[in-house]
């Protein structure tokens, strides 16, 4: 079964949130990059995609006045395959990637990136939709803390088990790094 890797919305624009802290950022790059580094690696593609709306001004981080709709620092460098710029929660939504993916033969898709429970967990379930097999690779994820409708802190890692709760078994098969390695498909083989 041939898989592509996914990478979403690793960039810069999350700097620029109140929200953001690097509690887990080099975790989640180190995890983020063995994937990236052994898809490549195995042949499997690895495509990029942007998130870019709202006004496009420079004081929008989103968008693409304000500079920071390009790859996170500290991301490993990487030639995409295809790069997909969205405006949606679902990298799936009016950005073409559907039809590349089918054009290219894909059948399971790797999702990574951030956020876990935003982009990463809805292109997920929009995948499983189409009927797309799915790995969730939760580590090579990254949240932040939330606040609930009660006030109460919502911890990132909290929400990372949310989504692995929801996603598993229903829209995805939950892996580790090493797992979606070994699940993936080389889109050659070797000599």
């Amino acid at each position: 079964m041939k898989s592509c890797l996914i990478v979403i919305d690793v960039q810069e624009s999350f700097r620029n949130r109140p929200y953001f802290t690097d509690t887990d950022l080099p975790a989640y790059l180190n995890a983020q990059n063995e994937l990236i580094n052994g898809c490549l690696a195995r042949g499997v593609p690895v495509v990029r995609v942007f998130h870019s709306d709202g006004p496009d001004v420079p004081e929008n981080p989103f968008s693409a006045a304000s500079g920071h709709v390009r790859p996170l620092e500290g991301l490993a460098p990487f030639d995409a395959a295809a790069t997909f710029t969205k405006s949606r929660h679902s990298a799936l939504v009016g950005t073409g990637l559907d039809v590349w993916l089918t054009q290219h033969g894909v059948q399971r898709l790797i999702v990574s990136g951030i956020r876990t429970e935003q982009c990463c967990e809805t292109t997920t379930r929009h995948a499983s939709d189409l009927g797309w097999e799915v790995d969730y690779v939760t580590d090579a994820t990254l949240t932040w803390d939330m606040v609930q409708p009660d006030g109460q802190t919502l911890t990132a890692a909290d929400i990372k088990t949310r989504t692995a709760t929801v996603l598993q078994g229903r829209f995805a098969t939950l892996c580790t790094v090493q797992q979606a390695l070994t699940r993936s498909t080389p889109t050659t083989q070797p000599a």
